[in-house]
């Protein structure tokens, strides 16, 4: 029997007896080196620990097999027509994403993803999802070399310089090495991280960025912090803050309990979890009011507050203004601490 930890519950203790079920869907001239790094280490995880815990199957989109953009071929093993059940895909693309026009796979993806299925961009894939029409309401990265042809797709869209964006349903990377980081967070949340550590010291890749990380300085530098426990909070704090975890999720990711994680962080940064969590929250409402052009109602949604008069009120507990006099003042943010508490 398979033990596997569904990603959008990272702290259940019923364990599930199939493995995670990973799409990924290659278009011709993807770069090698982002597919390499977000399906290796899924691979290493299988061999590793002698289980299937990730199912791994390359999705066609015309013929047989996928050819990189340095001539490398991927064989497909299951075609879009076929009744398959995923819980990610992932779609990888190099070039020029904007030029694909496969109305195809616009409606597979769209089919995919009114169901529980998340949906992912690798390098230029978060192009293909974007021209699918289904990243409105998502916060988003793409590869640098694509991020001003991704801005024309659509003006709503909510496009961020980092290295891999989590936003509830929808998982973006940059590319490259990138690739790595991100499933390097998947695994830890999934199986832990003593055997994500396992896996990135098998590719020898020792320093494990944050996803919020500009595509610049790691968490400890950003937070002036030094335990390993409360840069993994911090670090699945930001890929899930439209979907708040609780206090008991993100101390099983270090394998500590509530308590202890929360002396930790008074240690650390003087607060507890559950207020660095919010004023964590609160920044990234503050720089959506400055950024897009979304409602409150939807600034909430993206934050993880229950509604906009919830997130009015934390956020003039914290900032001191109201969301309405930033959008009309451009009022600079709060800063992280006790004030506002």
């Amino acid at each position: 029997m398979v033990v596997h930890l569904s990603m959008m519950d990272i702290s259940s203790h019923n364990p599930v007896i199939t493995p995670y079920r990973v799409g990924f869907i290659l278009i011709d001239g993807f770069p090698l080196m982002s597919y390499a790094s977000a399906m290796e280490p899924l691979r290493a995880c299988n061999l590793l620990t002698g289980k299937l815990l990730y199912d791994v199957q390359h999705i066609a989109v015309t013929g047989d097999h996928s050819r990189s953009s340095s001539g490398a071929l991927v064989p497909v093993t299951v075609t879009q027509e076929e009744p398959i059940e995923l819980d990610l895909i992932l779609v990888i693309a190099g070039g020029d994403p904007s030029a694909i026009n496969s109305p195809e796979l616009t409606r597979w993806l769209r089919f995919q993803s009114g169901r529980r299925v998340i949906m992912g961009g690798v390098s230029g894939g978060p192009m293909i999802l974007a021209q699918a029409g289904i990243m409105e309401g998502r916060r988003m990265t793409v590869h640098w070399e694509h991020a001003q042809a991704l801005a024309q797709v659509s003006s709503t869209l909510i496009i961020e310089r980092s290295l891999y964006v989590r936003d509830r349903d929808r998982l973006t990377c940059a590319g490259g090495t990138a690739a790595l980081d991100m499933m390097h967070a998947l695994i830890a949340e999934q199986h832990g991280p003593v055997l994500a550590g396992k896996i990135s010291e098998w590719f020898v890749h020792a320093d494990i960025r944050p996803g919020e990380l500009a595509q610049g300085a790691s968490i400890a530098e950003r937070f002036g912090v030094s335990h390993r426990a409360v840069i993994h909070s911090i670090e699945a704090m930001e890929n899930h803050l439209a979907d708040p975890l609780e206090l008991t999720q993100l101390a099983s990711l270090s394998d500590l309990g509530g308590r202890q994680l929360n002396r930790l962080f008074q240690q650390q940064l003087g607060i507890s979890v559950v207020q660095f969590y919010r004023q964590l929250r609160l920044y990234k409402a503050h720089e959506l009011l400055e950024s897009t052009s979304w409602s409150v109602e939807d600034i909430a949604t993206a934050t993880g507050f229950a509604n906009g008069a919830h997130l009015s009120r934390r956020f003039k507990q914290f900032h001191g203004v109201t969301p309405r006099c930033v959008r009309l003042q451009e009022v600079g943010p709060g800063r992280f601490g006790k004030q506002g508490e």
